[in-house]
């Protein structure tokens, strides 16, 4: 993700819109890795492999606050899962085949920390904009 091009000062709606948009895409690489749990294939290196999100902190040197951006997404290293299965379609000569190694409750636990996550920025942002409101109020 790149830095904004402007040197304003970051706000709590910046921040909380950086976070938001990089639970984002850990929930979509979770979905991903969900999707294609159980998908076979026929050798090792064609297996899906499960992708994680990769953040970053960044440091806003004008206000001094730091927010996270995804630096990237990754595929993690785990081995395909061998399985002996003469008959199906996509079986090697040794009648094996292998199964993208996800673990469906993990990817389950990820999805609800970043829903979590993104629900407490959006109550985060619904509470300054409430005191916002009140503050000018009392003007």
């Amino acid at each position: 993700m790149t830095m904004p091009a402007s040197r304003e000062p970051m706000t709590m709606f910046t921040l909380a819109q950086r976070g938001m948009s990089a639970q984002l895409v850990r929930m979509n690489a979770a979905a991903s890795n969900l999707a294609n749990a159980g998908t076979v294939s026929g050798s090792e290196e064609q297996a899906y492999k499960p992708i994680r999100t990769v953040f970053a902190e960044d440091l806003d040197q004008a206000s001094g606050l730091a927010s996270v951006s995804v630096q990237g997404v990754m595929r993690e290293g785990a081995a395909a899962v061998r399985q002996h299965s003469p008959d199906h379609p996509l079986a090697d000569a040794n009648g094996d085949v292998w199964t993208a190694p996800v673990d469906e409750n993990a990817e389950m636990v990820e999805m609800l920390e970043a829903s979590r996550q993104y629900q407490n920025l959006v109550e985060a942002l619904s509470t300054a904009k409430q005191l916002m409101l009140d503050t000018m109020r009392l003007k």
